[in-house]
């Protein structure tokens, strides 16, 4: 019984030196910057880690049609939080080399896996 509590210790050792080293790669993600754009660049949004929009880049060219407009920034923004979802399940896999753990992304703070 002792050699099954031994296990359960290495365990939760590993899990908390994980959590440890995923904080460190969250903190550097999260200070990075994803540019996503639409219209051949007409429109350029750059979200950070979380997926959150801090700057969003219009070409005058783009004004004109609102609805277009409209739906070159959805666009822009929707690419550039997919990059940094994208990145953040990348750092999470090679952390966890590789296994596909459920739970583990939320547990973490990445966003949930989609299985694509």
């Amino acid at each position: 019984m002792l050699g099954g509590l031994g296990n359960l210790t290495n365990l939760m050792k590993q899990a908390k030196q994980m959590q440890s080293q995923w904080g460190e790669m969250q903190k550097e993600i999260l200070a990075r910057r994803f540019e996503g754009e639409a219209g051949g660049g007409a429109v350029v949004a750059t979200v950070d880690g979380r997926g959150m929009l801090i700057d969003i880049k219009i070409s005058p060219n783009a004004i004109g049609d609102v609805e277009l407009l409209e739906d070159l920034i959805k666009g822009a923004v929707a690419v550039a939080a997919k990059k940094a979802g994208e990145t953040m399940q990348e750092e999470l896999s090679k952390l966890t080399g590789g296994l596909n753990i459920p739970g583990l992304n939320e547990m973490f703070g990445a966003p949930p896996a989609t299985g694509e």
